[in-house]
């Protein structure tokens, strides 16, 4: 699914206990389980937290706790709790809706609504790669400190 941000595409896989998310950005993958299973204790932390997931209906929830403090906009705390809503709006577009519930970081929860755009296109790794434009201005700056240097001696 494609969102409207740079290099933040998604995609969902379903298994028949789990749900995987991989983000493009940072080519990390949640692993959801949908078995029914709690949250692990309050005590294990988790950067990307712990997410549970069930059905609603058509659409997918997600709950997310137990995130380690600053692991949301780098600002969140140990009270992070987070709700992930994935529903097909039709055959091309999946609405996503967020809710984040932070005492110690915002004043009441907040919620926002990102419709998703299938793309045939396949999901990318995050990396330094041959078709990284930005390595010839890179690689350009490094040879011209090196001639500096060969130049002053």
């Amino acid at each position: 699914m494609l969102s409207s941000n740079y290099n933040n595409n998604i995609q969902i896989v379903q298994g028949d206990q789990v749900v995987a998310v991989l983000n493009e950005m940072n080519h990390s993958v949640r692993i959801v389980p949908m078995d029914g299973r709690p949250h692990l204790p309050a005590d294990v932390r988790q950067f990307r937290g712990d997410s549970i997931g069930h059905w609603e209906g058509e659409t997918l929830v997600v709950d997310t706790t137990n995130y380690h403090p600053r692991a949301f906009q780098s600002i969140s705390s140990d009270k992070l709790h987070i709700i992930e809503r994935f529903t097909r709006q039709d055959a091309s577009t999946l609405r996503y809706e967020i809710t984040v519930d932070d005492p110690d970081t915002y004043t009441r929860p907040w919620s926002l609504m990102i419709p998703l755009q299938h793309s045939s296109k396949p999901v990318y790794e995050y990396a330094c790669h041959e078709g990284n434009y930005s390595m010839m201005g890179i690689l350009a700056g490094a040879v011209a400190d090196e001639a500096k240097k060969a130049a002053s001696k």
